[in-house]
């Protein structure tokens, strides 16, 4: 959206491709890619007139936008007609409110913790980027940031101020540090128009006594909703070998044993080299546990993959999800009693405190 803003404002006509066709008919084509998987023909990438950026092509490497560029204001009409023709397939409006109801961009860029599976680890440090001004319009209901780490910044107070004074709502799509919050955040945020839950990471059962504290000082002060990534399936030691994929595993449950104490919900995080797990299946079917419609909340993992096999369709051959299980089982049978039959979300967490507090 920047770059078509960049390229409108000198009378460029700019149009969203979403396919390869024709592409020889354009002055200037430009190509983002996300993930590295994502499939483009070779023949594309060499053409005079095509550029191409974004951590799918250059993971930790990616260039910046030049800065007259990165300073654009969004065009963000150039996903109308995309939008049109979703409503057109019915497709909810709902599944389209990103293209349709947010200012989007970033106020700060980079992260100082440079985890090895991160994208972001070329930064040393959280650096100011954009003023909201640069993103934001108006006539639009909500506000969703990108920044990697807001709260690695000096002024983290001031952006969130700010963000307040809009007076509508906003988010933090990428997810905000718990490890660096304070009572005055935790104060602050529950009076805000913060838009969905907020999201924390649990990336390490090491930070378990960090994330407890935190989660346990937020809960003073705000009964927000909150989801919590679980990053799972990567191993600091680069061995992968069969006791790393058991305690990855065993650090799941224990993680969501940790955070369903303080009514906080899951969102498993598959690291890509899960595939390689002997374990892969039941990775697949935790990740349905955790991320599909709070499943988790209400019965152990036992009870939803029995669930699973009572709804599949071929009685005499069982689900998927069920057979990983059962495998499982049939190998690491301790599992069962310590972890799988455990029903984790606690109900009402710790209270608020609407006191007063100082900055912290």
């Amino acid at each position: 959206m920047k770059l078509a803003g960049y390229y409108r404002n000198k009378g460029f006509e700019v149009t969203l491709k979403t396919d390869y066709a024709n592409l020889q008919n354009y002055d200037k084509v430009f190509i983002s890619k996300v993930f590295t998987k994502t499939k483009v023909p070779g023949n594309i990438l060499c053409l005079p007139n095509v550029s191409y950026g974004g951590t799918g092509f250059f993971y930790s490497n990616a260039p910046s936008l030049p800065c007259g560029i990165e300073h654009s204001f969004p065009y963000y009409e150039l996903y109308s007609g995309y939008v049109n023709e979703q409503l057109k397939k019915g497709i909810k409006p709902s599944m389209l409110k990103c293209f349709t109801d947010y200012s989007v961009g970033y106020l700060t860029r980079g992260c100082f913790r440079r985890c090895g599976f991160c994208v972001n680890k070329s930064y040393e440090r959280c650096v100011a980027n954009s003023f909201i001004e640069e993103f934001y319009d108006e006539t639009r209901k909500k506000v969703m940031l990108l920044d990697d780490n807001i709260m690695a910044h000096p002024n983290w107070m001031m952006y969130f101020e700010g963000l307040q004074g809009l007076g509508k709502p906003f988010c933090f799509k990428q997810g905000i540090d718990i490890r660096l919050i304070t009572p005055y955040f935790a104060q602050m945020i529950d009076r805000a128009k913060y838009d969905g839950d907020l999201i924390f990471a649990f990336d390490d059962i090491a930070d378990t006594e960090q994330i407890e504290r935190k989660l346990a000082m937020f809960r003073e002060y705000s009964n927000k909703g909150v989801m919590m990534y679980l990053f799972c399936g990567y191993d600091r030691d680069n061995l992968y070998g069969n006791g790393f994929w058991l305690s990855d595993i065993e650090s799941i449950f224990k993680r969501l044993a940790i955070i369903g104490k303080h009514k906080v919900k899951p969102y498993l995080m598959r690291y890509e080299k899960y595939h390689e797990s002997p374990y892969a299946g039941l990775y697949k079917s935790l990740a349905t546990y955790c991320n599909a419609g709070g499943i988790s909340k209400v019965v152990s993992f036992s009870e939803f993959c029995e669930n699973q096999r009572s709804k599949g369709k071929n009685k005499n051959k069982p689900c998927s999800a069920w057979r990983y299980y059962a495998d499982f089982l049939q190998r690491h049978p301790h599992f069962e009693t310590r972890f799988f039959n455990v029903r984790y979300f606690k109900g009402k967490g710790n209270g608020k405190n609407n006191g007063n507090i100082e900055r912290m």
